[in-house]
């Protein structure tokens, strides 16, 4: 992390405009912005290609290309970006719990960070797709904590974290996490297995977080989510669809087609088989 972040083109990315200093409004707007413009996509797994994360692959592929990426990619560079603006910020390693509750076992897949500020700490992530947080959430154990999407809490502490999201009535597990922190190397062994050999290498799944709404396409089903109202599905069944999609509703500058359209065409088929 010794390479220099560019902060212009992140802000202009995300349209972020305003202080800069170390303090958690400044947090809590980048922390709003980034999941809002960025998108959580896995194009690069499905379609064979490698996942770099060094920062110049993180900044090439998200802030130049107007790509998007999952959570190494995502946080790493807000790491970068914290750091370049004075924050103390650590990465942190979590196992996810949203699918499968008995991952509690395995090794952690997911990243996000710690950040201390006056005297507290705060859990940032903007990496974890259809319910990525879109606000820091101070690390404070069973205090509900409302972002500009869902209200989320956190359970646990001394040393293992559980973030839950209460969607309806019920609180949903998201991932368990410590507060140690992770290096490098420990994110790249999680990083080959997840670009290699995980669902990320079968499925399509996009996210975006806009202000009070939620996109996620999952293979060719686009649902939206808007607060306070029913959810709304439907499916896609054409390529033209497909790419309109990822390029209009969730701004990616799509990869070249004779790579990406073969696996598009065969998720529509797939989803023919099975409808």
């Amino acid at each position: 992390m010794s390479q220099k972040v560019n902060l212009n083109a992140y802000f202009e990315r995300i349209g972020f405009a305003g202080s800069i200093a170390p303090t958690l409004a400044t947090l809590e707007l980048i922390h709003a912005l980034h999941p809002a413009a960025i998108p959580f996509e896995n194009l690069n797994p499905l379609l064979g290609l490698p996942v770099n994360l060094d920062l110049a692959s993180i900044e090439k592929k998200l802030l130049s290309e107007k790509r998007g990426g999952y959570c190494y990619e995502h946080n790493l560079l807000l790491l970068a970006v914290l750091r370049e603006l004075d924050f103390s910020a650590r990465g942190l390693a979590a196992r996810v719990l949203w699918s499968d509750p008995t991952a509690i076992d395995r090794p952690p897949t997911h990243m996000l960070l710690a950040v201390e500020i006056g005297g507290a700490t705060y859990i940032a992530d903007v990496g974890f797709g259809g319910l990525t947080l879109t606000a820091p959430l101070k690390l404070k154990s069973e205090t509900e904590q409302a972002t500009p999407h869902e209200t989320f809490r956190l359970t646990g502490g001394e040393p293992d974290w559980v973030l839950e999201a209460r969607l309806g009535e019920e609180w949903k597990p998201l991932y368990i996490f410590d507060t140690t922190e992770k290096t490098a190397e420990d994110y790249a062994a999680s990083n080959l297995v997840l670009s290699t050999d995980s669902p990320f290498t079968r499925e399509l799944r996009v996210a975006l977080s806009p202000s009070g709404r939620r996109l996620a396409l999952r293979n060719n089903r686009f649902t939206t989510h808007v607060q306070g109202e029913p959810s709304e599905s439907r499916l896609l069944t054409s390529l033209a669809e497909m790419r309109e999609v990822l390029s209009g509703s969730f701004g990616i500058q799509l990869p070249a087609a004779d790579l990406l359209d073969p696996k598009l065409e065969a998720i529509l088929a797939q989803a023919g088989t099975e409808a």
